[in-house]
């Protein structure tokens, strides 16, 4: 009977250790985000690692904690739950589809992730945090290490004839592009070209998962 009073007690003492490292972990996590929010330099021409060169870009993870140092993005552990929200993006450069590749912002060696990343090749964003802030579309592109300015994507930049577009749920936007707020279900295209590579139908809406 004792004994099984001590496996009792034993345990009771293991969860409640368990369960204080884990909520510490997250307020340091949150406590250290909130402290530095986040930032969408207006430059990103000095990050390390960063793909200037034609398409396909690959998930650069080899510079990616540089890059998160240099925006004020943490290196989780796991993902964020005060703010869970989702975009889909799809890309056209010169008139052809360019494909978002998976683990982008994923460190799967290092064994940690930022609070902006993606998962497979569907072009689905995650915006996981453990707090709640606004993240931008230059954030994304700085994470991923590939340069986006309001003129350029990766080694494509506007002249007299070709143009970088970026449509938001089938809608031209005219802002500034690095500064753009990711949403909740947001459809963003991304168009590199002249205007005749415009593709004549842009995609009002994405069919996400259950639970996005």
């Amino acid at each position: 009977m004792q004994k099984n009073i001590k496996w009792a007690v034993g345990i009771a003492v293991l969860v409640l250790a368990l369960w204080w490292m884990y909520a510490n972990r997250i307020k340091t996590v949150a406590d250290t985000m909130s402290a530095t929010p986040p930032i969408t330099i207006a430059d990103p021409s000095r990050l390390a690692g960063l793909q200037t060169g034609d398409a396909p870009w690959i998930a650069e993870v080899d510079n990616l904690a540089a890059r998160l140092a240099a925006v004020r993005l943490p290196q989780m552990t796991m993902e964020g739950e005060a703010l869970h929200i989702h975009q889909h993006l799809t890309m056209y450069v010169n008139g052809q589809p360019v494909g978002v590749p998976a683990n982008i912002g994923i460190n799967q060696r290092a064994g940690w992730l930022s609070a902006v990343h993606v998962h497979d090749d569907s072009g689905v964003i995650h915006v996981e945090s453990p707090y709640v802030t606004t993240f931008t579309l230059g954030q994304f592109f700085d994470v991923w290490g590939v340069r986006f300015t309001n003129e350029c994507i990766g080694g494509y930049c506007a002249d007299d004839t070709k143009k970088l577009r970026l449509y938001v749920n089938g809608e031209l936007y005219q802002g500034d592009l690095r500064t753009f707020a990711l949403g909740a279900r947001q459809e963003l295209t991304i168009v590199f070209g002249t205007d005749a590579q415009v593709p004549k139908a842009i995609s009002t809406s994405y069919h996400f998962p259950k639970g996005y």
